[in-house]
């Protein structure tokens, strides 16, 4: 029985592991002034981006307040010349993102993408891979890994964006972070089972 829960514990701990290390989360601050150049605008925004390397997917929660126009875009750029600077082509599907709430200055949005899709991507994008999605889905993520992928979201007052945040990496959702810890305990209690048995 002691053999098992260890086994269990372990596997659990592992499967946790596993998936903490096929996700990244990364987080984007949105504001006027990390637009290029900077403007004045009072808007800001966060946005939350999950890439799962091994599902192939990216989910996108954005919401943002405070524009001086509706909103006509939205997506993600990459990847600029210099970490956390410059401007760089749009990657992800345009004119923006799918489904995003266009029209507004206020709002908040929430997609999954299958990164397998041609369809994630801005067509040029994925022109520069040859048409690999596989291509593109890991450059998208290695110029977020290096600071070098940006949220943007373009107004009618601002056509070349009113806001936008670097993507910086970010900490899992605490439901992770539990399983994880609840997989380590685990084992570790299994693991002191059997030292006091082989003790008595």
């Amino acid at each position: 029985m002691r053999k098992t829960t260890l086994a269990l514990a372990l596997a659990l701990a592992a499967i946790c592991g596993q998936a903490k290390a096929a996700t990244f989360y990364f987080d984007a601050l949105l504001n006027g002034a990390n637009e290029a150049p900077p403007n004045g605008s009072p808007a800001t925004g966060f946005g939350r981006i999950i890439f799962d390397d091994v599902a192939h997917t990216m989910f996108v929660a954005v919401t943002f307040d405070d524009l001086l126009g509706p909103n006509i875009a939205a997506h993600l750029h990459a990847p600029t010349a210099v970490a956390g600077t410059g401007t760089a082509p749009v990657a992800t599907v345009t004119p923006t993102f799918t489904g995003f709430p266009s029209g507004t200055t206020s709002g908040s949005y929430a997609h999954l993408f299958d990164m397998t899709l041609a369809s994630s991507y801005r067509a040029g994008y994925l022109a520069g891979f040859g048409g690999s999605t596989a291509a593109a889905e890991a450059a998208l993520l290695d110029a977020a890994k290096d600071g070098k992928s940006y949220l943007n979201i373009h107004s009618t007052v601002f056509t070349g964006g009113e806001i936008r945040g670097f993507l910086v990496a970010g900490a899992p959702e605490p439901e992770s972070w539990a399983l994880m810890i609840m997989g380590f305990g685990l084992a570790g209690t299994a693991l002191r089972s059997r030292r006091r048995s082989l003790v008595n």
